[in-house]
């Protein structure tokens, strides 16, 4: 029974010190060449292995072409065209699809590899402006959660030009 008591502690202390760093918001990291990424937890619907793709003609560069996910299509996109990185995506084991909604639609993300789900306070985010230049209107801050990580977290309605 003594070896209880000291758990308890433990947990109290891990709770005081949740609440000391304030609210958290859960934003799932993943990586796009060199690097990491931030989507809040809410807009993903689900994690898929790379599918069979179908190139769709005269689509925007950055459209990839369109899936089946249980029998809906699906539009996928590759991030790094849209942000203008290096255009090296190749599918190997890490490559992931990040199926996101975005007011109601969904649509596919391509992305080289996910990380993990962070849990960031408010004193870990800080605004696009720490990047020095003007930042695009997609990128909402900087995630610097414990660690070496440093995730550019991400607006998916701007991205997408939702209206």
């Amino acid at each position: 029974m003594t070896a209880m008591t000291p758990r308890r502690s433990e947990g109290r202390s891990a709770m005081q010190r949740a609440d000391e760093l304030g609210k958290r918001v859960e934003y799932l990291a993943f990586m796009l060449g060199p690097e990491a990424y931030g989507i809040p937890i809410g807009n993903i619907v689900e994690i898929l292995k790379p599918l069979p793709i179908t190139e769709v003609p005269r689509a925007d560069p950055e459209t990839v072409g369109v899936m089946s996910v249980r029998g809906r299509l699906v539009t996928v996109v590759d991030l790094k065209r849209r942000f203008r990185l290096a255009r090296t995506f190749t599918m190997d084991k890490k490559s992931r699809i990040l199926l996101v909604d975005v007011r109601g639609e969904q649509i596919g993300l391509l992305c080289d590899e996910v990380l993990q789900v962070f849990r960031l306070a408010e004193t870990e985010i800080e605004p696009p402006t720490v990047l020095g230049s003007e930042q695009p209107p997609y990128v909402v801050g900087v995630g610097r959660p414990a660690g070496d990580v440093v995730l550019l977290l991400l607006d998916l309605e701007p991205l997408f030009n939702v209206d």
